[in-house]
């Protein structure tokens, strides 16, 4: 039986026509931001005095379609709120992006991943239909059909295209519990072996594997975590606590079984940020009982570090002791799996960050003679691999002098990075790289006017 929620439907109208009213608001030679409370980017923006876009109204699930396994949901609604409304039928998203207050409008204008998504693929790519507020001033349905050009190219515009006002997804079935066995490796090149051996073949020990995803301590420890769900009663971890969940994956050799909550298992990585709640002393034993639990979220410490970006806290602490300032290497990028290892120790050997997080992916949508996802134009039917890093490291002799590094390393590897953060690419290397003409065809059809930011203008010069 279907879900239809009329109040939701309601408030939903309510809420767009409230958005449509604040952009007709905002005058034409003005910057037009969203006003939301929350962001999971880590790129400096311009300072605006123009009010932003009000999404105020576009927070809610709409409806819940248990049959048909859909979801109707406002582009601002958080998969924290998503995984609360779906879970209670035994479903959920298809890729739930690793923190609570990422939106789905956020995940699927810029880019999520997962451990599912060594077979679910990307966020954007289990959606069915959306509308979206274009540069015009209207709010458009695109779908694989309709204003197809728009769908297509929407996945990884940054909100350059339009905005998300309502999202049909669908959803998979899940089970109560998730069994994990977290397999050491004292080589990146066996561990890389076996992650490629379990994406083909889709199972471990002749077990099909529903979860997959890896973290890198060094060059002699990485691990796979591998996740089966069960129905099966029995003890489960809590890492919402005083225990910390990627410290609990490792171990001397072999295998480490642990289980969870599939609400749990979703959240496993919010609780400490992965592991940059360390930077805060959340980690310290002698801190962490005191720390409120409401408080050990990602959403709190992205607002600590906007306080450090405000005030030069860190920058600061450096100079006090002595130390330069500090570059902020905060990325995720893809790399072809054969060529993951080549990147692994690269890094290693270049960049003081640790620990790594690895996680597979392989597009669903095969068809790429119908389009593919040209701002973010990873190949069908190959397998990538996402290396996650999120630190600082010492300034180097210019700006960006890191980041920049790992951006030529990834691009002579045939790979891409997600553009949540800071990004130096000249401008014909980023055309290249993120949709070129197929994005200025669309950019021209759909905001005629350049009521919204260029993508380059957003991702690389920060505007």
């Amino acid at each position: 039986m279907s879900v239809v929620k009329t109040d939701a439907q309601g408030a939903h109208a309510h809420g767009v026509q409230r958005l449509v009213a604040s952009y007709r608001a905002i005058p034409p030679d003005a910057t037009v931001r969203l006003a939301k409370p929350t962001s999971n980017l880590f790129r400096a923006r311009a300072k605006t005095a123009t009010k932003g876009l009000d999404v105020s109204g576009l927070t809610n699930v709409i409806a819940v379609d248990p049959d048909a396994r859909t979801a109707d949901v406002a582009g601002m609604c958080t998969y924290e709120d998503l995984v609360a409304a779906t879970l209670p039928y035994g479903l959920a998203p298809l890729v739930v992006p690793q923190l609570k207050t990422i939106t789905l409008g956020g995940a699927v204008t810029g880019l999520g991943i997962e451990s599912t998504s060594f077979r679910n693929g990307l966020p954007h790519e289990s959606v069915l239909e959306m509308d979206i507020l274009t540069g015009t001033g209207e709010v458009l349905t695109a779908s694989r059909d309709v204003h197809p050009e728009l769908f297509r190219a929407f996945p990884n515009s940054y909100g350059t295209l339009g905005y998300s006002v309502r999202i049909k997804i669908e959803l998979e079935g899940v089970k109560p519990f998730v069994a994990l066995r977290h397999l050491r490796f004292h080589s990146l090149d066996d561990m890389v072996v076996a992650m490629d051996r379990i994406i083909e073949t889709g199972g471990h020990d002749g077990t099909p594997v529903d979860y997959l995803d890896g973290v890198v301590f060094s060059a002699d420890e990485s691990y796979l975590t591998l996740g089966f769900q069960t129905s099966a009663p029995g003890p489960v971890s809590d890492y919402t606590g005083q225990q910390i969940y990627y410290r609990s994956i490792q171990h001397a050799d072999g295998e480490k079984h642990d289980r969870l909550t599939i609400h749990d298992y979703l959240w496993r990585w919010d609780t400490d940020w992965f592991w940059c709640s360390r930077a805060f002393g959340a980690q310290n034993p002698r801190i962490r009982p005191w720390w409120p639990r409401r408080l050990r979220r990602s959403s709190f410490y992205w607002k600590l570090i906007a306080y450090d970006r405000r005030f030069d806290i860190a920058d600061r602490i450096e100079k006090r002791n002595g130390r330069p300032p500090l570059e902020r290497v905060v990325q995720d990028i893809e790399v072809p799996i054969e060529r993951t290892a080549e990147f692994l120790h690269w890094f290693l050997a270049n960049v003081p960050i640790e620990p790594i997080w690895l996680c597979p992916l392989r597009l669903r949508d095969t068809a790429g003679s119908e389009g593919g996802w040209p701002l973010y134009p990873i190949r069908p039917n190959r397998t990538y691999v996402n290396v996650g890093f999120w630190s600082s490291v010492p300034a180097g002799p210019n700006e960006g002098h890191t980041n920049r590094l790992i951006e030529t390393k990834v691009s002579e590897l045939d790979g891409h990075k997600s553009l949540y953060s800071d990004a130096y690419y000249g401008k014909e290397e980023f055309d290249e790289l993120y949709g070129g003409e197929i994005y200025k065809t669309v950019k021209k059809t759909y905001d005629p006017d350049s009521r919204l930011l260029d993508l380059y203008a957003k991702a690389v010069q920060r505007q």
